[in-house]
């Protein structure tokens, strides 16, 4: 499986609002080979989830963006060898980044094993210049 540009939680939220940055990552979304961890899915689920319950967000709107998802993009589940070196790279960043987290070094990972780059705003990920496309 090969894909080109790796849609993170970020991304993906700026694209659901349809915002500045959002306009940014409709590109890779829509015409690019795009890949989204699963990781990815879990913290959309849970942010969207709490946007029902708050009344900013319908339960049909929840699965209609969670389903467009996974046919605009292909999914990528959390392997063995992904989670491995999730690990490795979680402790490697947290030494550089503050507050990174593990679903970072998740999608840093998927981005790595295809030689492609992550689509975010998410400020853990500015210093890997060469690793990311930044939407703001």
């Amino acid at each position: 499986m090969s894909y080109d540009y790796v849609i993170d939680a970020y991304a993906w939220i700026e694209y659901f609002r349809g915002s500045k940055h959002g306009e940014k990552v409709k590109r890779y979304v829509e015409t690019e080979n795009a890949a989204t961890p699963t990781v990815v899915i879990a913290e959309l689920s849970r942010k969207l989830l709490m946007e029902t319950k708050r009344g900013a967000e319908t339960a049909e709107g929840r699965k209609a963006k969670l389903d467009f998802i996974g046919t605009s993009t292909i999914i990528v589940d959390l392997s063995r060898d992904i989670a491995e070196l999730s690990g490795e790279i979680d402790v490697e960043r947290k030494n550089k980044m503050k507050n990174w987290g593990l679903a970072d070094s998740m999608i840093l990972v998927t981005a790595r094993k295809s030689n492609a780059k992550v689509v975010t705003g998410d400020k853990h990920f500015v210093d890997l210049k060469n690793e990311v496309v930044m939407i703001k």
